[in-house]
């Protein structure tokens, strides 16, 4: 009697074992699909992405055909994106050099802070309206 509660325990256990092993296969699978799905999309966000960026650079397009000919003319326009101007840059610029100053140099750091960003932020831009008017 007592080798069959042993086998009955030895095979119990074994199960469970193999239980055990099955699970972490399937949860690896489980795990790997939801990978590959999640590649796959990220591969349709991307070829959206490529195909507005085409779509944005020809934005104008005009085909003329004319009677009797084979000829085709495309015009194409594509528009550059502008950067700052010198005004804003030396804004940003001033502020974050007035905050920083402002605050090492006060004793109220955070009011040294903002007195010093704003004033900085003046001296900035009207330094960068001199430069953007140089350059017109």
């Amino acid at each position: 009697m007592k080798a069959l509660y042993f086998i009955a325990l030895s095979l119990l256990i074994v199960s469970c074992k193999n239980q055990g092993k099955m699970d972490l296969e399937a949860a690896k699978k489980a795990t790997v699909d939801s990978m590959e799905v999640a590649m796959e999309k990220q591969k349709v966000i991307d070829s959206m992405q490529v195909e507005m960026t085409k779509v944005e650079m020809q934005k104008e397009t005009i085909i003329v055909n004319q009677p009797g000919t084979n000829t085709t003319t495309t015009t194409t326009t594509t528009t550059e994106k502008k950067g700052w101007s010198s005004t804003a840059k030396g804004a940003v610029i001033g502020a974050g050099v007035g905050a920083a100053t402002g605050a090492i140099i006060s004793k109220k750091k955070v009011q040294g802070a903002i007195i010093g960003g704003v004033a900085g932020a003046g001296i900035g831009a009207g330094t960068g309206a001199i430069i953007d008017g140089s350059k017109k």
